[in-house]
Parts: C-alpha cells; structure tokens; sequence
C-alpha cells in the first residue's frame, strides 16, 4: 500500500497533466488539426494513470474531469460549424470507458496480488508452526529414547543390586574378621583394608543402582524446594569451605513443588557437588530460584568452572556416561529420572559467561500429577 505522501504526489501529477493538455487543447485551433488530435489522444494518459495507481475509483473520477474538460470545446470550437463530428461525442464516451476498464483491471490485480501475499503469510505462518512442531516431535523423540534407556536399566539394576548385595555384606563381613585377627604391623592388613574399601566403593554403586530403579510412589507428594536447599547447602558447608567455592543464592518466596523430599535432596546434592567437582581451584556458584510466567518453579544451577565439552552436551543424562575418573555415571541419570517422574524437566548448557548451567523446571503442588504425568490438559512444562 502506498504511502500517504506518495498518493498525494501521484494526484498531484495527474491533476497537473490533465489541467495542462486541457489548456494546450483550448489554445490549439482545429484549423491545426495535427496537433488539435494529438492534444485529444493525450487526455488518455493521465486517464490511464489514475486508473493504474487509484484503481476504479480513481479511473472513472478521471475520466469524468476530462469528459467535463472536453465537453465545453465542442461548443465553443464547433459551434459555429451546422454539424458537430460524432467522434467527439464518441470521444468523451471512450474517456469514460478507458477510465472504467483501467481502474477494474487494476483492482482485479491488486486483489490478487493482496491476496497472493496473504496466502505469503499463512504459508509463512504455517511453515514456522511446522518447524516448530517438527522440533517439538525431535525433543519428543529424545526424551522416549532416553526413557527406554532409564526403563531397561532400571529393570536391569533392580534384579542385579539385589543378587550383588547379599554377596557383598558376606564379603565385607569376612574381611573385617581377617582384619581384626591380624596385627597391625603384619603386611596383610593392608591388602584387608584395600578389600573394605573397594567393597564400600561397590557398594555405593549398587546402592545407586537401587536408588535408580525405585519406583516412584502412587501418591502425589509435595516438598518446599527452599527448605531442601537449605539442608543441602548445610550438609555442603564443609566441602564448600575446603573447595574455596563461594555459593551466591538470593532466596526468594516458592510455592510447594511436586516431588518427594528425599529424593530432591539428593537431586540438588547430587547438582551442587558435582558444580563443586568441576571448580578445583575454587570458584563460584549461583543458585537462582524463581516463578515463570506459567507459573512454574523454575531452579538455575550456574557454576564458573570449565564447563561441558559440547559434544557431551546430548549424554550427560544418559546412564554410565561420566567424564570423571571414578565416576558411576549414574548420578546425573538419577537426578533427571526423579525429575521426569514428577512431571518436571531438566536441561543443561555451557553459560556464555563460562561454566555449565542447569535448569530445572518443577511443577507447582497445586496442580496434580500422576505418574510423570500432567492431568491438567494444558502443558505447563516447556
């Protein structure tokens, strides 16, 4: 659509050309009679014109001022002759016929071409809500991918924590024994230490297998996140103190959360230490808390240490996947299995300022959940 200055211009232009062809016409003696007809043919252009750029509107207005224009010459020059040409009455029909058909078929085309650009943008439109819907069944994809992997290990660690523990207690039991039979000074007391040591270590394992395969509870359960926090950064305080790490949290009001207390403690544990694994020389940790406009409770994890190596970025939920040197792997798997049990998400990306940051997106307790699942009909999880 032209701008209103620019349709000013273009009125001013036809107004200007038809007011000029009407005084060289009136100044031109039909005794001239070349330039007399080619003054008359003239009259056409600006009737084109306002039929092109006004549309039938324009056109047919034209056409009438140059048909009020012409009249009056036929009077005055040809009246004193007995007969008038009936060209010229002719002529001034043609005016309006020209005016009438430039202006229709202008309006034809810029209905078609409005309407050709407004099919643009449903077009536009659509293919935008398709890419989005197609990355929405890509993110669909990774999570039921990532769920059967947690389903088949969690089955898995089930039957195979149980049949381990037993002989492991039996293991521990015996080495303690030949521990305590021993003198301190004889050389095989080291080699019954070692053995304590690697059992305790096998058995953490096993516990976090066991800790990895629990069943959620049927009932919904609901904890306050700033509550947990706190315990956490107290059962942290030592490490922290030792690490040189420095944890910035600006506590601000949260409603009750969906999810079991216990096991939220050992997600936020499990997320802190490792922030505090990652920075060895020392270093910061913010805690960020808040509410989102879907009134979600939303828990930002940000450390300043080297961050996650983008390649790594997609595994580091996937079960046994770690970059420590005595890591299970199992730890992250765990935290985001509790996560996805009590309709909640979490995800992880390298902070542009430098470090991994975690986000956490919990539901409110006041809206029910049932097996990792919203009843609500309206999806409240991004």
């Amino acid at each position: 659509m032209a701008k209103p200055n620019q349709n000013w211009l273009k009125i001013a232009v036809i107004l200007f050309l038809v007011f000029v062809l009407a005084l060289f016409h009136y100044l031109t003696g039909i005794e001239r009679s070349p330039y007399y007809g080619f003054y008359c043919r003239l009259y056409y252009l600006p009737i084109v014109l306002a039929g092109l750029w006004f549309c039938l509107r324009g056109g047919m207005t034209i056409a009438l001022l140059v048909s009020v224009l012409f009249a009056p010459h036929i009077f005055f020059k040809w009246g004193q002759f007995d007969i008038v040409p009936s060209e010229h009455y002719l002529e001034i029909l043609l005016f309006n016929l020209t005016g009438f058909l430039t202006g229709f078929l202008s309006s034809r085309i810029n209905f078609q071409s409005m309407r050709a650009e407004k099919n643009m943008h449903q077009l536009a439109e659509s293919f935008t809500l398709l890419k989005e819907q197609a990355n929405l069944i890509v993110e669909i994809e990774d999570q039921l991918r990532q769920a059967d992997r947690l389903t088949a290990l969690g089955e898995l660690s089930a039957g195979m924590a149980h049949e381990i523990r037993n002989p492991l207690g039996s293991i521990r039991g015996t080495a303690e024994i030949l521990r305590d039979a021993l003198p301190e000074d004889n050389r095989y007391t080291e080699f019954s230490q070692i053995l304590i040591k690697e059992v305790d270590r096998l058995n953490r394992v096993v516990e976090d297998f066991l800790n990895f395969a629990r069943p959620t509870t049927a009932e919904q359960q609901d904890f306050k996140p700033n509550e947990i926090l706190h315990e956490v950064l107290q059962l942290c305080r030592q490490q922290v103190t030792k690490d040189q790490v420095q944890i910035h949290w600006q506590e601000s009001p949260l409603p009750a959360a969906v999810g079991d207390a216990a096991q939220f403690k050992q997600v936020f544990l499990n997320l802190i230490l490792n922030a505090l694994q990652a920075m060895t020389a020392g270093g910061e940790l913010w805690i960020d808390t808040q509410i989102n406009e879907q009134q979600q409770i939303v828990l930002t994890f940000r450390d300043n240490g080297p961050g996650i190596p983008p390649e790594d970025l997609d595994r580091i939920f996937n079960p046994f996947f770690t970059t420590k040197v005595n890591g299970t792997g199992l730890g992250l798997a765990i935290t985001y299995r509790i996560i996805q049990n009590h309709c909640g998400n979490i995800s992880v990306k390298n902070s542009p300022t430098g470090g991994a940051e975690f986000t956490m997106i919990l539901k409110p307790a006041d809206y029910p959940c049932r097996d990792g699942v919203d009843d609500d009909t309206t999806n409240i999880i991004d």
